[in-house]
């Protein structure tokens, strides 16, 4: 018993640094820069994690029960799809001079692609360390638990200093929104190439699940 709850107590810590992550912390940071209120950013991480959460648990959990072998292609894919929605949601930022109410879709979407991308690492990992499909799947479930406090957590730290900028200095927000707009289409465009390098095109892809 005591056992199952470390590893347990394991996967919801490893989900709060999962949150972390450079891509996810860029892509919320661009849709949380447009958000007037701490309270809205905190929503927009849970509601990140939330979609993150499902895909983890739909796409980590087939693979953990069925045991699939995820193609080499196919994840490399699924990472260029991260890159693609980092540079979508870069030039979206960037050409939108206005602060917009995010709509509860977006982060969800977002994280759901995240969650793709990410789905496979995690599904190996739980194959390789937690022993029985049960546990396996119940860690997963609290993994995303994990990712969803973790990601409310980073989001509210991130939306303090554009919040307060803002009531302060009326421009900075609008220079968060230019600098995450940025960052994001910069992100987006290294991951892309990492994509390239890696064979995605190839007739050999080479892919290390990350």
């Amino acid at each position: 018993m005591t056992s199952v709850v470390s590893i347990l107590l394991l996967g919801f810590l490893l989900g709060m640094r999962h949150a972390t992550d450079a891509d996810h912390v860029v892509a919320v940071t661009t849709i949380v820069s447009g958000e007037p209120s701490l309270r809205r950013a905190s929503r927009v991480g849970v509601l990140w994690g939330i979609g993150h959460s499902a895909t983890i648990m739909l796409v980590g959990g087939a693979i953990v029960a069925f045991r699939i072998n995820v193609p080499p292609r196919l994840g490399l894919a699924l990472e260029f799809a991260v890159a693609l929605m980092l540079i979508a949601l870069g030039i979206v930022t960037l050409g939108s001079r206005a602060v917009v109410v995010t709509a509860a879709v977006r982060p969800v979407a977002v994280g759901l692609v995240h969650g793709l991308a990410g789905s496979a690492f995690i599904a190996l990992l739980v194959l390789a360390a937690v022993p029985g499909l049960w546990l396996g799947l119940a860690y997963l479930a609290i993994f995303g638990l994990g990712t969803v406090a973790g990601m409310a957590l980073v989001t509210l730290a991130i939306a303090v200093p554009s919040v307060l900028g803002a009531r302060r200095v009326g421009r900075a927000q609008r220079y968060l929104r230019l600098a995450s707009g940025l960052a994001s289409v910069a992100f987006g465009l290294m991951l892309v190439q990492h994509g390239v390098s890696q064979g995605l095109f190839a007739a050999t892809p080479n892919w290390t699940p990350r």
